[in-house]
């Protein structure tokens, strides 16, 4: 398959800044980075949402942040609640995690309604929701699984890590998770580790819709870099 272009890799790119530490400052710097690359989102914590929304008001750089994050395990209640204060303020798409912990008692009910309670929230919102699976903390069947469940509780992406677990994206998961929802027509998020030009080539050829990453502005001066030779 054909490299992506700068321009088309870039429409990709969920352009990420979710560190604790981070300060407003840089966050100002991440919209401008979004706004001067094109990227589709900038994903942050909750605490910023608001700001980030203003500061990317009218450019097309979407606003999205993450709920139930990092660990997935909030209570379903209160992942819903946070899903609506998020998309209150401007979040137009959230990222949740995944109850590890009950996919892997096989308690799919739970995992399902979990998902399927933000997934309404996001949806009233005309929000998108992507469901973070923590892959490298999972078996292949729970992988599966877990993409079997986002579909019957009508998330819209699954995504492969938060970036703060055991391993991030890897080409196999992502063609796993490719083929167990490309039927539904759901999309799919590497995201983890990603940080040069050549990850995002290899994710995207494997069957990534969206990338997540706090390396854009490399992954993109590699990409012209490309195109140039």
């Amino acid at each position: 398959m054909a490299k992506p272009t700068a321009r088309q890799i870039a429409g990709m790119i969920d352009h990420t800044l979710l560190k604790p530490d981070a300060t407003l400052a840089q966050i100002h710097q991440l919209c401008l980075e979004a706004r001067e690359n094109n990227f589709t989102t900038v994903c942050v914590n909750p605490f910023y949402v608001s700001q980030v929304r203003t500061l990317l008001q009218n450019t097309g750089v979407k606003t999205c942040s993450v709920v139930g994050f990092p660990l997935g395990a909030s209570r379903s209640s209160d992942k819903v609640l946070e899903a609506f204060s998020v998309l209150s303020v401007g979040a137009q798409e959230v990222d949740m995690v995944i109850n590890i912990g009950a996919l892997k008692d096989r308690d799919d009910a739970v995992v399902r309604n979990d998902i399927s309670g933000v997934a309404g929230a996001c949806h009233v919102h005309g929000a998108i929701l992507k469901v973070i699976l923590e892959t490298g903390l999972l078996t292949q069947e729970e992988k599966g699984r877990a993409c079997l469940l986002c579909i019957e509780a009508k998330a819209d992406f699954v995504k492969t890590s938060t970036g703060f677990g055991f391993g991030g994206a890897t080409v196999e998961d992502i063609r796993l998770m490719s083929a167990a929802v490309k039927e539904a027509g759901l999309g799919v998020k590497a995201s983890g580790g990603i940080r040069t030009y050549a990850d995002a080539c290899a994710m995207i050829n494997a069957g990534a819709t969206r990338i997540g990453t706090s390396a854009g502005l490399a992954i993109i001066k590699e990409a012209h870099a490309s195109s140039a030779v």
